[in-house]
């Protein structure tokens, strides 16, 4: 799956949490929120200025166009990594377990394996021909 594809599948399911997603598509997705927050980041200080980030210590709090766009993607990316997690046969509820501090790098890992060949309780295999 290719990064355009990924992101048209992942948008075209913006709230589907249903089904099973392949490793292709979550991490294209990955990459392609890295390459939005950066240049919304830019946007935000070429239209702001100094005044785009206030920072209180080591944190930014006003990044509007940023802010706003990761609203609007934080639905889609919840979706996929719920179907990530199907993909594995696994619930998307242990998505939770990235609340903690080390449930972070646990669900990196765990989303590096291939998920299960052939169908599973969440679908058939996305990679199937």
């Amino acid at each position: 799956m290719s990064i355009t594809e990924s992101i048209s599948s992942v948008l075209g399911k913006y709230a589907t949490f249903a089904g099973r997603a392949p490793r292709s598509e979550y991490w294209w997705w990955a990459v392609f929120l890295v390459i939005v927050n950066w240049v919304t980041g830019l946007i935000d200080f070429a239209i702001f200025g100094e005044y785009a980030i206030y920072q209180y210590g080591d944190a930014r709090l006003f990044t509007p166009i940023t802010t706003l766009v990761g609203l609007a993607l934080t639905i889609p990316t919840l979706a996929v990594a719920a179907r990530r997690f199907h993909d594995m046969d696994r619930t998307g509820w242990w998505l939770l377990i990235g609340l903690t501090g080390i449930g972070g790098l646990v669900i990196f890992f765990w989303f590096m394996f291939k998920g299960t060949e052939g169908p599973n309780r969440f679908g058939p295999d996305p990679l199937a021909t």
